[in-house]
């Protein structure tokens, strides 16, 4: 990939956490346990390897919410976010993945960085 393409992913992939943070605000505001989220992407390999994780406090929270209408309010979040940010999924919701943090203690030690490779 050459350089000015490097950079113009980074660029996105800077606006795209803005738009992000946004959608985790407005989700901390809006549904029972959610805590915070996070993503992964290899930039050599964009969009196909982008991963968005919606981290609850617990299994519980996490539980309660994915059988409610958070579950499509956290894709719909996600998907405005992205496409604020320029970055158009046909399929968003394959990029998203939720999580706990008690699930992360229990299976990795709170290591998230393990936990999310």
């Amino acid at each position: 990939m050459m350089a000015g393409n490097k950079r113009a992913l980074a660029r996105l992939e800077r606006e795209m956490v803005a738009c992000l943070t946004d959608a985790c605000a407005t989700a901390q505001a809006e549904i029972v346990g959610f805590a915070w989220l996070t993503h992964q992407v290899d930039l050599d390999d964009f969009p196909a390897s982008l991963r968005i994780t919606w981290v609850f406090s617990d299994d519980t929270a996490k539980a309660q919410a994915l059988a409610g209408e958070a579950r499509e309010r956290m894709l719909a979040l996600t998907g405005q976010a992205l496409r604020d940010a320029g970055i158009n999924l046909a399929h968003a919701a394959w990029h998203v993945r939720f999580d706990s943090e008690e699930a992360c203690w229990r299976d990795h030690g709170g290591d998230w960085n393990r936990r999310l490779r």
